[in-house]
């Protein structure tokens, strides 16, 4: 492995989320990238025992592989603060910031990132009105990989009506987030430190990017580099290194958009930034890291070496 020594790394994954069997399928080729670059790797699968746990193992670095709440919305992390651990992706304050929709918009829209308004409502309300023109996007207000999003036409809903004993996110959540629906394609930029590695195009096989086309193989085509206008390529690169400094993420992030092509630069919307992405066979980091010629344990090794180097960081100013 070059030059670097050996650590002893914990993956940390799975968990309780919506998003556990994704986690788990990053931690593996996590950990297997990680063994391949002869570091020592212990697997820890996120239980309630999980803080004794990692006191027990004394990890040199912990790579956090866990998407959704708990993992990747401050809770885990400040928990490793109070170890002393280090650990990969972003900390607990821009943690807590970008899992939540309405947070992460009064952080950026303020220093003119694009993203769509819209509001929160109860999920009680819907029953009686719509809380905008439709069409519409209902969305949970902290969770990730598309997990309960609902697309609201004039033609309803799934093509059923929004109704209490109607399936939708409505009855999984108290609060949604409700949206302008922007039509067009999906964008999305990756992170990696300090440079944004390019645009991809995601084309759903059928119907809305979701959690099942995005971790179903063969429901989304993915096209990289994105057949758009360098304008709408740069843009994207701009705004998720801008998004990403703002927040004060570490490591990697990928930010997530909605160009309405028939608009132009003005039909392009930020819609969230994910600061722990996926790292499964179907993800995009290791893709567009794959497409800048980096290979798949580079990045992960990538990833822990800016951990290490915040940590110094950090070292050095107290």
């Amino acid at each position: 492995m070059s030059d670097r020594r050996p650590l002893h790394i914990v993956v940390l994954m799975g968990g309780w989320s919506a998003e556990r069997e994704v986690s788990l399928s990053s931690g593996k080729g996590i950990a297997e990238a990680l063994e391949s670059l002869g570091h020592r790797v212990t697997r820890i699968d996120m239980g309630r025992d999980v803080a004794a746990r990692l006191a027990e193992a004394k990890p040199d670095v912990v790579f956090n592989a866990l998407h959704g709440t708990p993992g990747e919305d401050g809770s885990v992390q400040g928990m490793m603060d109070l170890l002393g651990l280090t650990y990969t992706h972003s900390g607990l304050a821009t943690s807590v910031i970008a899992i939540d929709k309405i947070l992460t918009k009064n952080q950026l829209v303020p220093h003119g990132i694009p993203m769509p308004g819209g509001r929160v409502v109860k999920s009680a309300e819907l029953f009686a009105g719509d809380p905008l023109a439709r069409p519409y996007v209902l969305k949970p207000v902290n969770e990730g990989s598309s997990v309960g999003i609902a697309s609201v036409t004039a033609d309803g809903n799934y093509g059923t009506p929004i109704g209490r004993d109607v399936e939708g996110p409505w009855q999984h959540f108290e609060e949604l987030l409700a949206e302008p629906y922007v039509r067009g394609r999906e964008l999305t930029t990756a992170v990696l430190g300090d440079r944004a590695l390019g645009v991809t195009e995601l084309r759903p096989k059928s119907g809305f990017y979701d959690y099942d086309a995005k971790y179903t193989e063969g429901l989304t085509e993915h096209i990289f580099p994105a057949q758009i206008p360098d304008e709408i390529t740069e843009a994207c690169k701009s705004i998720a290194l801008e998004a990403h400094r703002l927040l004060g993420c570490k490591g990697c992030s990928r930010a997530d958009f909605r160009w309405d092509d028939e608009r132009g630069i003005d039909g392009l919307f930020l819609l969230e930034v994910n600061t722990q992405p996926g790292m499964t066979p179907l993800s995009l980091v290791p893709e567009q890291a794959r497409h800048t010629g980096m290979s798949y344990p580079e990045l992960v090794q990538a990833i822990v070496d800016a951990a290490l180097q915040d940590r110094a960081l950090q070292e050095e100013a107290v």
